[in-house]
């Protein structure tokens, strides 16, 4: 079979990538190959249609396995990553009952904050009766209270002896204030962390030394940008510790690294390949011994991108994610609920984001193949270009005067919101998509009702407060919030606009005008009224007045609109707002009758809602 296999491959000449370029620049018939097929991306390189081997020739990591240095494969020889949920409860009690109910349910690994009553005394009966020995136990609370949590969580462990078998984690993030609120924390990091060491000193699987990168992602950070700040986090970390006496060795075996996950699938993937990669450079770079550069990453879906309308659309972005950080080899995930923008999630929902990942480790198997990605022309180069672009990231950091430094002077904070402010632009022009919110929106939904602001966190190190010399601090804004305020405003108003498509003309044109003018107009919530076209001008003008239009929308081609605009304008005078759909070579001398309004693939989509919302909600 295998020799017949190579007459067959012989009977094909090869093609070189000129031979294939040039086919692609003829089939384009004269557009350019670069702006019409070459990605350019937000995190500093452009993405080419098509790879080839030649690609990935001179790549140092592709001859290496998972579970070898530099781990850009992996650490493991297996996919077995772990299923996380956080656990819900207003006491010790009920934050027990809910953890035991998940576990019976498929979770592996929990997520237990300590705020408001329930303190790190209670950790003892949140944890009755769970097998510390199997499931992995992750604290979240105030920095100022980590000691004390990681004392009374060995305590615990030690009670159920499971000293050696043990996996979780102290979440302390003692930089989380600087970048929730622009504030520095009271006490000294350094000897905090020492101290908080030796708290956990006797169980080997209790890391405490957390890189919240998380945050970043949340608040709309490009890719390369996330990754190195987590880099140059986790040097922090290092630098601070060994300085303090312990070795590097001791300090990466206790560093977790809590990172999110966009929906950009393949990036995504590369992202945690090329994290692991360059982690173990810089441990290594320590001095430490290689088993010690193993990253440990817990990957979380982003909040960034989910939103209020449409939300079950948030399961299509959170399994996207869930597969993309499953298929790079994270130690853990956490599928987050697709409703927990705007409640606290139910049973249907909980249930839901753990089957996700149940999923794709049950019926998928994708814990059955480790780094499936590994070779693809494809992924092998993504993961280098974004190795390449986070390394130049870390390397300002570092010649910055550290992670720390630029914490404290409000720098990264600056350069996250720039990203995010980006973003939210891309996102209001429709160069980023979100399907429900500025692309495709349900016209009739209402949200207003099961919209509830979240609780703030009654975390001690959280509280916001008025200080002197507070430096900037994140943004997180999801994605859809102006979008979603716009709609929100089109919902508590007392008459709801009502637009009307004055289809006339060409029939392909005034349909695909129609729908974009429906689907435009449908963002801000407005009612849609559709029409399959009208003989005259004035037939569609009536029509538009009897149904009591606010805006009527002019759907017709190009050629079409120097006669009809006209015309609709004057039949109209003024009795409802008029939109050109279209930008026609004749909308200058259009502009000069006093048509004002036109709608395009240009224009950006949610300003002009605003505009409308401004003279219609009155």
């Amino acid at each position: 079979m295998a020799k017949n296999n190579e007459t067959l491959f012989d009977a094909f000449s090869p093609v070189s990538t000129e031979e294939w370029k040039a086919k692609i620049v003829a089939d384009l018939k004269g557009a350019d190959f670069d702006k019409k097929l070459v990605w350019r991306t937000n995190e500093g390189f452009n993405v080419q249609p098509f790879y080839r081997k030649e690609d990935i020739e001179g790549l140092s990591t592709i001859g290496s396995l998972p579970g070898e240095f530099p781990y850009v494969r992996g650490t493991r020889d297996n996919n077995n990553w772990l299923i996380r949920q956080a656990v819900q409860g207003k006491t010790a009690k009920e934050m027990n009952d809910h953890a035991r109910h998940i576990i019976d349910k498929g979770v592996e690994a929990l997520g237990i904050s300590l705020n408001g009553d329930v303190t790190e005394a209670n950790l003892s009966e949140i944890l009755k009766g769970i097998d510390l020995k199997k499931i992995e136990i992750n604290i979240i609370c105030c920095p100022g209270k980590a000691v004390q949590a990681a004392a009374e969580l060995v305590k615990v462990v030690k009670a159920a002896g499971a000293e050696k078998e043990f996996r979780g984690s102290i979440d302390y993030n003692p930089f989380r204030r600087l970048l929730k609120h622009g504030l520095p924390f009271h006490k000294d990091v350094a000897k905090e962390g020492k101290a908080l060491y030796e708290a956990v000193r006797e169980i080997a699987g209790l890391r405490c030394y957390a890189v919240d990168s998380c945050l970043f992602n949340n608040s709309g950070a490009f890719i390369t940008q996330e990754l190195g700040y987590a880099l140059a986090w986790g040097a922090e970390w290092l630098t601070m510790m060994t300085e303090e006496g312990l070795k590097a060795d001791e300090v990466a075996a206790r560093i977790k690294f809590n990172m999110g996950i966009s929906s950009n699938y393949f990036m995504e993937l590369a992202k945690f390949r090329a994290g692991r990669m360059l982690w173990a450079e810089i441990v290594n770079a320590y001095g430490a011994d290689k088993n010690a550069c193993k990253m440990f990453v817990h990957a979380s879906t982003s909040m960034f991108n989910q939103t209020l309308y449409d939300s079950h659309v948030n399961l299509l972005r959170s399994m996207t994610e869930t597969m993309s950080a499953a298929l790079s080899g994270v130690d853990s995930l956490e599928t987050l609920p697709f409703d927990l923008c705007y409640k606290c999630p139910d049973e249907f929902s909980e249930r839901i984001a753990r089957n996700q990942q149940v999923l794709l480790r049950e019926e998928s198997h994708l814990d059955k193949v480790v780094d499936p990605a590994g070779g693809s022309y494809y992924i092998e180069t993504l993961t280098a270009s974004i190795a390449e672009q986070a390394w130049k990231v870390f390397n300002e950091v570092e010649d910055n005067d550290g992670f720390a430094a630029m914490l404290a002077k409000g720098e990264i904070q600056a350069k996250v919101n720039e990203s995010g402010v980006k973003r939210h632009l891309d996102v209001a022009r429709r160069k980023e998509n979100l399907l429900g919110t500025n692309q495709y929106p349900n016209f009739n939904e209402k949200a207003l009702e099961k919209f509830k602001e979240s609780e703030s966190c009654k975390c001690c190190c959280c509280k916001e407060e008025v200080a002197d010399g507070a430096v900037e601090y994140l943004n997180f804004d999801r994605a859809a919030s102006q979008f979603e305020q716009l709609r929100l405003d089109t919902e508590r108003a007392a008459h709801r606009p009502k637009v009307f498509m004055l289809t006339i003309g060409n029939l392909a044109m005034r349909l695909a005008r129609a729908q974009f003018s429906s689907n435009f107009f449908g963002c801000a919530g407005y009612e849609i009224i559709d029409n399959i076209g009208f003989q005259t001008v004035k037939e569609g003008v009536d029509a538009a007045i009897e149904k009591g239009a606010d805006v009527v929308v002019l759907c017709s081609s190009d050629d079409e609109y120097a006669q009809y605009a006209p015309e609709a304008y004057k039949e109209l005078n003024g009795r409802a707002m008029f939109v050109v759909a279209g930008a026609p070579a004749c909308m200058e001398d259009l502009k000069a009758q006093g048509i004002e309004n036109f709608i395009h693939v240009k224009v950006n989509v949610l300003d002009t809602l605003n505009g409308f919302n401004a003279k219609l909600l009155k």
